[in-house]
């Protein structure tokens, strides 16, 4: 018995011609009507109110799936990818510009600013938390823990598999804020670990956010094992400071998809070979060998650069301040017996 071919899996047909639409489609060949128009006013309706309500971040994931369903060539995508970028920087503060102007409103400014201090820190650890809930994120985070195990003991094991998980939930917060559709950390014995974006970054200073959020947030998780090795004087924790800076600067080597190569991606070329010139004067004063590989990247990459605009000066300072502690951390003695 034979039958007719029958529409392809998942096609559909246009509401307003009648045309048949491939799955894959985002407009009609024949009228040119949106293929998710329906779910685009939804969108639109949820961001909006997001927005209202003061949830930016929220805001900027609706118009962010919004922009996954329109055509790339469509004045609807260059409307809502422009709205996109806008919200991105109020979320980054850029289109704050408020100030108090009385004794009294300053007061109350900070009181809310330390408010909202304390709320940011339990968000983060909720944050941390959560991330361990995914199943692909804790499941891989064992075994990562468990081949360090069997080579250093399980203290060592599960310091760096917390230190590097620490990092990653740096950029998935960063990504959080602005929006951005990611999967869970995914950790891979011998390597490290890494999370996939499934959508792009608005500009390179979204994107530089995003990729120092994990040396940040690694720097915080190795400053916090030094600060447990000062008030106990156990080797263990010396040793997890020491490596955490390590991997952390590792990462900043602006090559590849490092770290460092999306901090790059918003400098100007001035900013860049300020960089290298911090890079420069850290390896003087710690002899880090790392630190030659480091330099060597990032003149080749300063030296390619094209433009010298405007640049990201929080990046910049993100990255150098990075640079310099980081660097300083890695000269933390660590004393013999460390890892027994």
């Amino acid at each position: 018995m034979t039958t007719s071919p029958g529409p392809s899996a998942g096609a559909s047909t246009c509401p307003s011609c009648g045309t048949e639409l491939a799955p894959a489609l985002l407009a009609c060949p024949a009228c040119g009507r949106l293929v998710h128009a329906e779910r685009l006013k939804t969108l639109a309706a949820t961001a909006e109110r997001q927005v209202q309500a003061g949830d930016l971040s929220a805001g900027l994931a609706a118009w962010r799936e919004a922009l996954d369903l329109l055509p790339p060539t469509s004045r609807q995508h260059a409307t809502v990818a422009a709205t996109v970028l806008n919200l991105s920087k109020q979320v980054d503060g850029d289109s704050s510009g408020t100030t108090g102007h009385s004794r009294q409103g300053r007061k109350a400014a900070q009181g809310a600013a330390g408010i909202g201090v304390v709320a940011a820190l339990l968000g983060k650890a909720k944050l941390l938390i959560l991330g361990l809930t995914k199943a692909s994120t804790f499941l891989s985070m064992l075994a990562f823990a468990g081949v360090y195990w069997t080579l250093w003991g399980w203290k060592f094991g599960v310091g760096m598999a917390v230190s590097i998980y620490i990092h990653e939930m740096g950029h998935v917060f960063a990504l959080q804020r602005y929006g951005i559709k990611a999967s869970p950390p995914m950790f891979i014995p011998g390597f490290g670990a890494v999370v996939r974006l499934k959508q792009y970054p608005a500009d390179p200073r979204e994107d530089a956010r995003v990729g120092l959020a994990g040396p940040l947030w690694g720097l915080g998780a190795a400053a916090a094992a030094y600060g447990v090795y000062y008030l106990t004087s156990a080797p263990i924790w010396a040793a997890l400071a020491q490596l955490g800076a390590f991997i952390n600067l590792f990462n900043l080597i602006p090559v590849w998809q490092l770290d460092g190569a999306r901090g790059f991606h918003a400098l100007s070329r001035t900013q860049r070979w300020l960089v290298v010139a911090v890079i420069a004067v850290m390896w003087v004063v710690t002899s880090e060998s790392l630190l030659v590989i480091l330099l060597l990247t990032a003149a080749y990459a300063a030296w390619r650069s094209r433009s010298d605009g405007e640049g990201d000066a929080t990046a910049l300072w993100q990255f150098a301040g990075l640079v310099s502690v980081l660097s300083l951390m890695t000269r933390i003695p660590v004393p013999g017996g460390a890892l027994r």
